[in-house]
């Protein structure tokens, strides 16, 4: 029995990893799915450490969610997508002054804001926005950008690869106050934004990360290169509360 079990989930694999790809492309191209991306590729690594899935099937799989889901959002912000933004983007954090901010940032300081924008928690989106508003081509934005979604992808995948014996030890043996810590992590990752973003930038910013490295590298890394100013009102919230 547990043997027709193991054969049948290793089975519905093929089909799972695509389902799994197609989230992520479209967590990648900024379409707002109210679950963080870094978790669902934290859980994929999880089931590459378990043997599940091949763990090279999986770092291939998320190279071409890199540059699919990277490559639609700054088509969308450049194209057709620029007048929805212009409409509902202040709903998401998304406003015009913030745009006009990052959108500076990306032409004054090139592929290096690029990549460590779109490898940084809380500025992922924004900086792909900020770069179909600008006048790079690209032919020159994409690179850096595909780099920076890349870097964030393949290092959950090893994080969750390498965690993953000990979460399912730690499941195995405590599951009811495994799992409640797990929510309580997620959901002090989405307080932590929303008192340090706003409301509208900060639910951004949770669908993009919410785990505690993502957290920290969210908070020192815009600082430490000299981004600020992608962030909602250079790092603070607006006299309202809502990001900008």
């Amino acid at each position: 029995m547990r043997a027709g079990t193991l054969a049948a989930t290793e089975s519905s694999l093929g089909l799972g990893l695509p389902a799994v790809a197609g989230v992520l492309t479209a967590m990648e191209a900024g379409v707002p799915i109210p679950i963080p991306s870094d978790l669902v590729v934290l859980v994929l690594g999880e089931r590459a450490s378990a043997g599940r899935i091949s763990v090279l099937a999986a770092a291939i799989v998320l190279e071409a969610v890199a540059l699919a889901g990277t490559a639609l959002l700054f088509l969308a912000a450049r194209g057709p997508g620029r007048a929805l933004l212009t409409r509902f983007g202040p709903r998401l954090g998304f406003t015009a002054a913030r745009l006009n901010r990052a959108t500076a940032v990306v032409e004054r300081r090139g592929p290096a804001a690029l990549a460590v924008g779109r490898g940084t928690p809380g500025l992922r989106t924004v900086t792909v926005v900020a770069a179909g508003g600008s006048n790079l081509s690209f032919r020159r934005a994409l690179p850096p950008l595909v780099l920076g979604s890349s870097i964030f992808l393949q290092l959950h995948l090893v994080l969750g690869y390498l965690l993953g014996p000990a979460a399912r030890d730690a499941l195995e043996q405590a599951k009811g106050p495994v799992v409640v810590g797990l929510v309580v992590v997620a959901l002090a990752g989405v307080v932590f934004w929303l008192l340090r973003r706003g409301r509208r930038a900060g639910s951004q910013a949770a669908a993009e990360a919410c785990c505690p490295a993502c957290l920290a590298l969210g908070t020192l890394v815009p600082r430490a290169f000299g981004i600020e100013d992608l962030t909602p009102a250079g790092g603070g919230r607006s006299p309202g509360g809502a990001g900008t």
